[in-house]
C-alpha cells in the first residue's frame, strides 16, 4: 500500500489583473507611430510606457482598456483586439501582476493626445525610433508588431489606420511603412480591387509631389462581412 500524501496548505499568491494598450496610429508624413506614456509614479517614475492600468473588480477587459486611454491620453479607439497574456512572475517590482495586452488602431484625426491622471505627458514615437520602455513592454510592442504585420497580409485592418477616404497610392504608403518594404504598384492594385471591398467614389485628390488627383476609395465594412461570411479569403500576399 502506497503511503499518504501529506496535504500541504499553500496560501494563494495574491495576484493583479492589468491591461496594456499598442496603440498604432499612421500619418503619411511620419509612418506607423506608437503612442506611450510618460510614467508620473513609480516604479519606473520617469520612464515611457504603454497606456494601460489595473482592471476595477466592476470592469471588463475591454472597458479598463478604454477607460486607460482617455484618463491617461484622450485617445479615441477605432479597433481593439486582444493580443496576449504577459504574467513573467518579475515583470512588475510591486507584487505579481498579470497584464492582458491589447493593440489599438486610430484613425489620424485621433491622434492628438493630451496626458492626465499618472501621465506625466503622452507621446506619439515613430516605430523605429523608440525610447527605452518600463517594465516588460518592450517585449509586448514587439509581440503587437509582429501580430499587425501578420494580420496585415490576411485581414484589411489597415483601413482603421486610414482616413476615411483613402486613395490606392495612400492604402499602398501605409502598407509599406507596416511591412517595412517597397510593393510593386501594378501588382497591389490589382490585388486590392480583386477583393471587392473597396468602394470607388466620384471624388479625387492630389497628393503632394504627385502628378494628377487620384481616386478616392472607402472601404465597404458591410461587404466586406458579408464576403467574410461566405468564407471568402482576403490574402494579400504582395
Amino acid at each position: 500500500m502506497k503511503p499518504e500524501r501529506q496535504a500541504h496548505n499553500v496560501a494563494p499568491t495574491p495576484l493583479l489583473v492589468a491591461v496594456d494598450a499598442v496603440v498604432f496610429g499612421y500619418e503619411a508624413q511620419r509612418g506607423v507611430s506608437l503612442l506611450l506614456v510618460q510614467r508620473r509614479y513609480g516604479p519606473h517614475a520617469g520612464a515611457w510606457a504603454l497606456p494601460g492600468g489595473f482592471v476595477r473588480p466592476e470592469e471588463s477587459l475591454e472597458a479598463a482598456v478604454s477607460r486607460e486611454l482617455e484618463e491617461e491620453t484622450g485617445v479615441k479607439i477605432s479597433y481593439l483586439e486582444q493580443l496576449y497574456t504577459f504574467g513573467a512572475p518579475e515583470r512588475d517590482p510591486r507584487q505579481r501582476v498579470i497584464s492582458v495586452s491589447y493593440f489599438v488602431l486610430v484613425r489620424p484625426d485621433a491622434l492628438r493626445v493630451q496626458a492626465d491622471t499618472d501621465a506625466a505627458d503622452a507621446a506619439w514615437f515613430a516605430l523605429e525610433a523608440l525610447p527605452s520602455l518600463a517594465f516588460d513592454h518592450g517585449e509586448i510592442v514587439a509581440t503587437a508588431v509582429e501580430r499587425l504585420r501578420n494580420k496585415l497580409t490576411y485581414e484589411p485592418i489597415g483601413f482603421e489606420l486610414l482616413e476615411e477616404t483613402f486613395t490606392l497610392t495612400e492604402l499602398q504608403a501605409l502598407y509599406e511603412s507596416l511591412l517595412r518594404r517597397p510593393i510593386d504598384r501594378r501588382n497591389f492594385q490589382k490585388k486590392i480591387r480583386s477583393l471587392d471591398i473597396l468602394e470607388e467614389l466620384p471624388e479625387t485628390r492630389k497628393s503632394p509631389g504627385s502628378g494628377r488627383p487620384a481616386r478616392l476609395y472607402r472601404f465597404q465594412r458591410a461587404r466586406y462581412f458579408e464576403l467574410q461570411a461566405r468564407g471568402q479569403l482576403f490574402e494579400v500576399w504582395i
